[in-house]
């Protein structure tokens, strides 16, 4: 849907779409933020083939719509403006006056349920409420929408951080802009588009899935669940399995409270796959392309939990994700900066060398995936929980992704990231590792190097020893005369993990062997 201009006093526009008037995408509204020093792209529709005006900070441009009534306007870059001013569009006898509109910087924030994961689920939740007065932070907050079909639009508003709003904001993404606004002085606007529990596949495009096999295979498992889907037959399956909750329902409630046992899980309504959150492009299509166009500075991403399911699925996240990542620049027609995090430590602590880890393999495919140039990965092995795939501290996770912006966008002397593997040599019974991002490498707990493993040519992997030279690490075994490969931080929940940079900053899981893993 478009949405009809018509300013009100709540501070959002209505949602009802008239072809006859002037309409905008829900995200050109009130307290909007605006890109600076690139230009201010504006586009929605008006009646067809009518003179269309848009006038902003002492600037304006005008435009015909075409005969479909689409139009589109570009006004020259603008610096920042921490006043909010008016944005004002005519057409004809129509016009709307978007107010509280900032100029600074835009980062798209998307993934699962860890960039979804709202500040007041986090750790310090109650203090970093208090305190979230600051009217130069704006996030808009999509509704969850999955689509067949590439849209236009997406419901929506912007919300200026309060103690009253900032509690539903994404945490990663509020706590990003908060070191950003303190660092560069200029309003911060976040676009949160996010999803929990979906793999990578469904926010990329269908066309971009269809060239490469990885996602040919999953677009043709969709096609064929599409084809098969039989709207009378699953109503008819969900009618059933709602009447047997019920029923389950009816007796448990009738059971002692002290004895009661968990409560049936209420069934879910089988719903089309050509719209089913997760499906290859489907949220893509909802909740990725309609921004496409939005000026912005870059996109924070946290997402691979649901793919780091097998060695198969981690293995196919190594092309999946950087598939995803070219594609958002494709439409964009931007070469913008991509940071994303790295998967945090999850799961039961391994005690054991050479374990066959899909978390860890996702992790790593995702560090190799800074082969793309401007992109940035903060590591969080280090702030996760064992049992809590959401952990809590998400302050220093936006933090993490802060320093790359801060370092690489805005040229601060900012240490970005913990060291990550850059080279290895065979040097008889050692093995050398260089790093990117050394800066001073050390253990963080003063104990020795911990996590270490090495392996020969048989593959089988034994518990190193591992000491600092300098910038590098020297890697050896006993057990292991002629060296081929080292691994480091390979599980899940690598507990002891202790290589860090002189700022603390936690190394990067790597492998220096290709081997396969099964």
């Amino acid at each position: 849907m478009k949405t009809q201009l018509t300013t009100l006093s709540l501070g959002f526009l209505s949602l009802f779409h008239a072809s006859a008037e002037l309409t905008l995408p829900h995200f050109f509204s009130d307290h909007m933020v605006l890109q600076r020093d690139k230009p201010v792209v504006l586009w929605g529709q008006a009646d067809p083939n009518s003179a269309v005006k848009v006038s902003f900070a002492g600037e304006s441009a005008t435009s015909t719509s075409g005969a479909d009534g689409a139009w589109k306007i570009t006004l020259k870059a603008l610096p920042a403006n921490t006043e909010g001013e008016d944005l004002t569009i005519t057409s004809g006898d129509d016009s709307a006056v978007l107010k509280d509109v900032l100029v600074g910087e835009v980062w798209f924030a998307s993934g699962q349920s860890n960039m979804a994961w709202v500040v007041k689920n986090t750790h310090q939740a109650k203090a970093d409420i208090a305190a979230a007065d600051h009217p130069g932070i704006r996030v808009f907050q999509a509704k969850l929408t999955p689509a067949a079909e590439p849209q236009d639009d997406i419901d929506g508003q912007w919300l200026v951080s309060s103690p009253q709003t900032a509690g539903s904001f994404t945490a990663v993404g509020y706590f990003f802009a908060q070191k950003l606004h303190q660092e560069l002085g200029v309003p911060i606007g976040i676009i949160s588009s996010s999803w929990g529990g979906k793999p990578v596949q469904t926010f990329t495009s269908r066309e971009a899935l269809a060239s490469i096999p990885e996602g040919k295979s999953d677009l043709k498992t969709h096609d064929q669940a599409i084809a098969a889907f039989d709207p009378a037959a699953a109503k008819k399956r969900s009618e059933a399995a709602m009447k047997k909750y019920q029923q389950a329902l009816a007796k448990w409630k009738a059971q002692p409270k002290e004895s009661r046992p968990k409560a049936p899980r209420k069934p879910q309504a089988i719903s089309n796959p050509a719209v089913a959150a997760g499906k290859p492009a489907v949220l893509y299509n909802g909740m990725i392309h309609p921004f496409v166009g939005y000026p912005m500075r870059g996109a924070i991403w946290y997402q691979g939990e649901a793919n780091a399911k097998t060695p198969v699925t981690s293995a196919a996240y190594g092309k999946l994700f950087p598939l995803m990542i070219n594609d958002w620049r494709k439409r964009w027609n931007d070469d913008f900066t991509f940071l994303w995090v790295q998967l945090a430590n999850f799961k039961k602590v391994t005690d054991q060398p050479g374990v066959v880890d899909s978390w860890a393999h996702l992790q790593d495919e995702q560090r190799k995936t800074l082969s793309l140039p401007k992109t940035g990965m903060a590591v969080a092995n280090d702030i996760g929980a064992a049992d809590d795939i959401h952990p809590k501290n998400k302050k220093e996770v936006g933090r993490r992704l802060a320093l790359w912006a801060l370092a690489n966008d805005y040229g601060k002397d900012v240490i970005a990231s913990g060291p990550l593997f850059k080279n290895s040599t065979i040097k008889g019974p050692e093995i050398h590792i260089t790093f990117d991002h050394a800066n001073g490498l050390k253990s963080r707990d003063g104990k020795p190097l911990q996590r270490f493993e090495i392996a020969g040519a048989d593959k089988v992997w034994y518990w190193a020893d591992a000491r600092i030279d300098g910038e590098s690490v020297v890697v050896s075994s006993e057990k292991v005369a002629k060296p081929k490969a080292v691994r480091y931080a390979w599980s899940s929940n690598p507990e002891g993990a202790n290589l860090v940079n002189g700022e603390g900053l936690p190394a990067s899981v790597f492998r220096t062997d290709d081997w396969e893993i099964e």
